[in-house]
């Protein structure tokens, strides 16, 4: 077929309705399939891709996209040619999947995207399972000279687990996802343990009583080498990524780093610095407008909320919150955490996962809350009423969703 934009669109449209995602309808049959039988013999019908690049392999609860980023935007910056796949998405299908080099970023092409659906078949794959091998097929062709590869759920079931990497990395651990990795923190961790490989070694971000006897029961019986980013000297640096963790997420990345024998100075430092720019990464504690000021992130499971939640009450300003969630997210443990004085205007994003705008507002009761008819409606409102609250911040999130529909909202055409 000869590509154009108009069949681009049916054929990304046709993988969403053939191959529900995750992202579209959570984890129901077919769009979540634990276990890596299918991916390996898709990846063996693809010619072996995964064993076409050198790799590093990010797994977490919360950090890993940021963790992803800054060690993309590094390697680049030494003058390595660099995978980076991500996910969820948040505007465009194609920022799953791109190339880094020393001066920016690029996506996937529509073409390669095109072409790759349009010659094969994916009967019983599961969305998650086709991006990877259209990511691991695409790096393979684009020789790159090393792939930061980030986990989707879990890690041990993942279908990004093929790889045998240079490095695994475990970012954080936290109860989210409980129904599929376990109800403790564990048992979480026990499955992100499941990316370590025989003689790879493996870096924790966090060191804790809970956790840290499961990393290093699965390195001794691997075995493999296992650090903990707290035993390197390093000393973190601000960078373009704003949130409350990165400092953490920095600390984590540095000490990869080191595993891998790179100094962080110079060219390679300046693009850690300007993670978000160099790689594209977005919804971070991102500032999306000055006056009033408009923050938003992804967050969107306790762990995470938590800790911007408690950003938001210690700036002491004013508070205007656009909020959504999805249904199958943990709101009961995540009420308890949210601002009381702030002012509220639940919103329910697009898709079939969403907790509707007035279901979320009556379980906010005791809040001041404003059922709003759309993302768009909610940012509207919200802005007005930051306008009239001198030195107010209006935070935008509880889901990637919520986040995605707005930053369409103020990015100019």
């Amino acid at each position: 077929m000869i590509y154009s934009e108009d069949d681009y669109k049916r054929m990304l449209g046709d993988l969403y309705a053939r191959h529900p995602s995750v992202q579209n309808t959570g984890f129901s049959a077919g769009a979540y399939k634990p276990g890596l039988e299918g991916m390996l013999r898709f990846d063996e019908a693809l010619g072996h891709p995964s064993r076409g690049f050198r790799s590093i392999h990010v797994a977490g609860t919360n950090g890993k996209g940021s963790v992803s980023s800054m060690l993309a935007a590094g390697l680049a910056a030494t003058g390595l040619r660099v995978g980076l796949y991500t996910s969820p998405h948040l505007t465009d299908f194609r920022e799953r999947i791109k190339l880094v080099g020393p001066d920016g970023w690029s996506m996937i092409p529509k073409e390669a995207v095109f072409c790759f659906l349009a010659e094969r078949e994916f009967d019983g794959l599961s969305f998650f399972e086709i991006t990877t091998g259209l990511a691991f097929l695409w790096f393979a062709e684009e020789q790159v000279d090393i792939a930061v590869i980030e986990v989707g759920l879990g890690g041990r079931l993942d279908s990004t687990n093929i790889l045998t990497p240079e490095l695994a990395v475990v970012t954080s651990i936290g109860l989210d996802h409980c129904a599929l990795l376990g109800d403790t923190r564990a048992a979480i961790a026990g499955e992100k343990a499941g990316i370590f490989k025989p003689g790879v070694p493996a870096l924790c971000g966090q060191y804790d009583e809970e956790t840290a006897p499961v990393f290093e029961a699965r390195a001794a019986a691997l075995p493999c080498p296992l650090f903990f980013a707290e035993d390197f000297d390093v000393e973190p640096f601000a960078t373009d990524l704003a949130g409350p963790c990165q400092e953490a997420n920095l600390r984590t990345a540095l000490a990869a780093f080191d595993l891998l024998g790179i100094s962080v100075s110079g060219q390679c430092r300046e693009a850690i610095v300007h993670t978000a720019a160099r790689t594209g990464l977005r919804g971070r504690w991102e500032r999306l407008q000055a006056d009033p000021e408009v923050i938003c992130d992804i967050g969107h499971n306790p762990p995470a909320l938590e800790i911007n939640f408690r950003r938001l009450r210690e700036s002491g300003r004013p508070l205007v919150i656009v909020f959504g969630i999805m249904a199958d997210k943990d709101l009961d443990g995540i009420r308890p955490m949210m601002p009381p004085e702030a002012k509220y205007f639940a919103v329910a994003p697009r898709g079939e996962r969403a907790l509707p705008a007035q279901a979320l507002a009556a379980r906010l009761q005791g809040l001041d809350c404003t059922p709003c008819d759309s993302v768009e409606d909610g940012v509207r409102q919200a802005l007005d009423a930051a306008k009239s609250i001198p030195g107010s911040i209006l935070y935008i999130g509880g889901s990637n969703f919520v986040v995605a529909e707005a930053i369409g909202l103020f990015d100019p055409e």
